[in-house]
């Protein structure tokens, strides 16, 4: 576990230089060394992971692997016990001085939120607001944008999405294919450098699910960074630029999807594709 600094009497880090990926090009996500642990039990076991601007990164793996902790860790949602995460150039829920990195106050991990979206599986949209008010909420109250602004681009997202018909439905009378779309547009809205999925179509029936993995393609098309949390591996070998195969805690492969997913080099990971696909 980290120390508190003497100083300061804050949780410090160690810190090391923004990273880079493979191609000399900074990351636009750079994970390094990540370890989380709830208790006894070390769910992330040494993470290092790098997405580029406009890449698509689709992360697999059975149940219990770490996926969804690793997800909750690049928003700081979950707190890492040693390594670091950056986002476009910028320490994630935390502030550097020195070689250290000390945990920033609730309001400036708010503030850092905004820019990284995320897309829960079980839509978590306010049941009292109306599709366009849960779309408009962040937009007004954590960015302070004008009402008429918001509400302009939140129909624009809303017909981005398919459901221009649906603004002023509450959740209780949509699927969960359209919840799940609203969820999408909901992040959207704030306009992030990034997306975060978790396993966006596990709570949908399975008729629902394509609807909201064409909007996610749609995205991917139009140049969106994501990291996608899926069991969907058609979805991963049409869509992703890197697939990321995790079992108990660790990265065990990555490379791009014909490789991963057609020719693994892993014995792990053939078992797991070989009992998926």
């Amino acid at each position: 576990m980290n120390a508190p600094d003497e100083a300061t009497g804050e949780t410090a880090v160690s810190a090391a230089a923004a990273g880079t990926n493979q191609t000399g090009a900074p990351a636009m996500v750079d994970i390094k060394s990540v370890r989380k642990s709830f208790g006894p039990l070390e769910v992330l076991k040494g993470i290092d992971l790098q997405v580029r601007a406009g890449e698509v990164t689709v992360v697999i793996g059975p149940s219990g692997s770490g996926k969804s902790t690793l997800l909750r860790t690049i928003n700081h949602l979950e707190k890492v016990d040693q390594g670091r995460i950056s986002v476009d150039g910028s320490f994630v829920g935390y502030r550097r001085s020195g070689d250290k990195l000390y945990e920033l106050p609730e309001r400036e991990i708010l503030g850092q939120r905004t820019r990284i979206g995320f897309v829960f599986q079980n839509f978590n949209l306010f049941p009292h607001l109306t599709v366009l008010e849960n779309i408009v909420e962040a937009p007004v109250h954590a960015l302070k944008r004008p009402r008429e602004d918001a509400v302009a681009a939140a129909r624009r997202l809303l017909d981005r999405v398919g459901l221009a018909d649906k603004a002023d439905a509450y959740p209780k009378q949509l699927s969960g294919g359209q919840q799940q779309r609203v969820a999408i547009a909901r992040a959207l809205a704030l306009e992030p450098k990034l997306l975060l999925f978790d396993e966006p179509t596990s709570a949908l029936d399975p008729e629902l699910v394509g609807e909201v993995l064409d909007v996610i393609k749609d995205l991917a098309h139009r140049g969106t960074t994501m990291i996608v949390v899926t069991h969907e591996i058609g979805f991963a070998r049409e869509v992703a630029d890197t697939v990321v195969f995790m079992d108990d805690g660790r990265i065990v492969e990555q490379g791009a999807p014909g490789d991963v997913l057609e020719r693994p080099a892993h014995e792990r990971t053939r078992a797991f594709l070989a009992k998926v696909l």
